[in-house]
């Protein structure tokens, strides 16, 4: 993989990255908004040279951090800009995110300026610097009162150890992290797509918050492809479709439950998507359905992508010609330069075949967690990245998740992996999302129950329906033993399922009273199952 980690004469790689953009593309559009309104690749880099000064002005420096608690518009992409330019970090805060979390972020972050608009700052500690904007309606109004008119930033060279970036995991559990990326990271996550080629890019539809991984580190990627990103004020189904149709988007991106809602949508067949000829999805899991449905409707292939935030949006994907085998069923193989390994609790490599830990290792992956060696030492082997997903590699070389470390339940002494389970529930026909959590029982000690949201029109399917899909599949000890139906699975601010809104909603012991909510003789055996002996 090329590292294209050059220019230091025009400063930290994404500054370089903002200058090359505009000698190349000048008055092309790098920007659209959502009300008509765009930056062109000059105006991004003034901008930025200017908010710099602002920032300069403000005493920010090299090796300082920046926290931007700010919408996904263009003030965005100037600030961060703006930051990389003085070399200071940026710490993207997602503004979906509840208030208690958004200041959590920030006290982790330690920044000395905060960007945020009135309505975001609920919350925030008032230690570091906070500046209000207003996310600009014209160009000349974007972060004006930072700017510093015809300002310029100090001169900086480049430096591949410079701290560029700090993303934040999207877990639904514990305390928040924050993943480091430097410099040398922001260069590897575009060479692995883009290399050395400037200029072959087209309209781009954003379709993740700007402090997600899948803009933070490819920014630059998207700046050296020449092409126009377009915003949308909130990601709705029929704002996305009349964009797809106006301006013939090319390309799809996104995570799956966004391209569900697509293709829900009633008006879906009254818009013109024949421009869409690939479709890459990432994030979350794409059911087997979805794909199928995905690619009949478009008529565009479809990649899955497997990364994490620790990894820089970098891992394993399915080929766009892949066959169904791998297409519906795996996440596809290492991309160029990425290496993988299915591992045990000690690190050994298992054997083939089996399930185990995956470990990536890849030049785009993160340095560490900020300020937090003990997170880090755990996450971080020897330059292995240590997902905490569960998986195994079939006999093709392509990877197949079984779900988190920590999401596996035990029913009767026997291990129960929810995504492996998932994946059988829903290619049912009526199923158009499903989760599968633990609920303690007090013989088994927990039991699976599918969350399921059915498809449009269909009714719901039924536990025994559930079962007779997935016998022939999974084994009994496998099969779910309650249903619970609802009208959309709960998401995190990173449109991930929340396994644990659904645990506290799900979670708690069945009422003895009710026997639709009781696992009863399920393995067709006289027992309710596991104990002693295969299943």
């Amino acid at each position: 993989m090329a590292n294209p980690l050059s220019h230091v004469d025009d400063g930290p790689f994404l500054a370089a990255a903002v200058r090359g953009a505009a000698r190349r593309f000048t008055d092309r559009v790098a920007v659209q908004s959502w009300d008509g309104w765009a930056l062109t690749y000059a105006d991004l880099d003034r901008l930025s040279d200017e908010v710099a000064a602002g920032f300069a002005a403000r005493g920010v420096a090299d090796g300082d951090v920046v926290a931007l608690v700010l919408p996904s518009t263009p003030d965005y992409l100037v600030a961060y800009a703006a930051a990389a330019k003085v070399g200071a970090a940026t710490a993207g805060v997602n503004p979906r995110l509840s208030p208690p979390e958004r200041a959590g972020a920030v006290e982790l972050a330690d920044p000395v300026l905060v960007l945020t608009t009135g309505e975001l700052a609920a919350g925030l500690a008032s230690g570091p610097r906070i500046e209000l904007v207003e996310p600009g309606s014209l160009p000349g109004a974007v972060l004006a009162g930072l700017r510093v008119r015809g300002g310029t930033p100090p001169p900086l060279l480049g430096d591949p150890d410079r701290t560029a970036a700090l993303v934040f995991t999207s877990g639904t559990t514990g305390a928040p992290k924050a993943a480091v990326f430097t410099e040398r990271e922001l260069a590897a996550v575009t060479a692995a797509d883009w290399g050395e080629h400037w200029d072959s890019g087209g309209p781009m539809l954003v379709s993740t918050q700007f402090a997600h991984i899948g803009v933070t580190t490819k920014l630059p990627w998207y700046l050296r492809s020449g092409g126009t990103l377009h915003l949308v004020a909130r990601w709705r189904t029929a704002d996305v479709l009349g964009l797809v149709e106006r301006e013939r988007i090319t390309s799809l991106g996104g995570v799956a439950p966004q391209l569900a809602l697509l293709l829900a949508d009633p008006a879906f067949d009254d818009h013109d998507t024949s421009s869409v000829t690939t479709i890459i999805m990432g994030g979350a899991a794409s059911p087997p359905a979805l794909v199928r449905e995905a690619r009949e409707r478009f008529g565009a292939a479809y990649s899955i992508r497997y990364s994490s935030t620790e990894s820089g949006g970098v891992g394993t994907g399915t080929a766009f010609d892949a066959d169904d085998e791998e297409a519906l069923h795996t996440v596809g193989r290492p991309r160029p330069g990425v290496d993988l390994r299915i591992c045990d609790e000690d690190g050994h490599d298992v054997v083939a075949g089996e399930v185990g830990e995956v470990w990536l290792r890849t030049p785009t992956g993160f340095r560490g967690y900020w300020r937090d060696p003990v997170a880090t030492a755990a996450a971080l082997r020897d330059g292995w990245i240590v997902t905490g997903d569960l998986g195994r590699i079939d006999e093709r070389g392509c990877l197949r998740l079984a779900g988190r470390a920590q999401e596996m339940y035990i029913r009767g002494g026997y291990n129960v992996h929810p995504a492996e389970v998932e994946a059988v529930l829903s290619t049912h026909p009526a199923v158009g999302e499903v989760a599968v959590v633990p609920r303690h029982h007090p013989v088994l000690g927990e039991i699976g129950v599918a969350v399921v949201a059915a498809r449009a029109h269909d009714p719901a399917p039924s536990l025994d329906e559930l079962r007779e899909h997935a016998a022939p599949t999974l084994a009994r000890y496998k099969l779910p033993e309650a249903v619970e139906v609802v009208a959309e699975l709960p998401r995190t601010a990173m449109q991930k399922i929340d396994r644990r809104a659904l645990v506290e909603q799900f979670g708690h012991e069945p009422d003895p009273g009710d026997p639709d909510d009781r696992p009863g003789d399920r393995d067709g055996d006289g027992s309710a199952g596991g104990g002693a002996g295969p299943a």
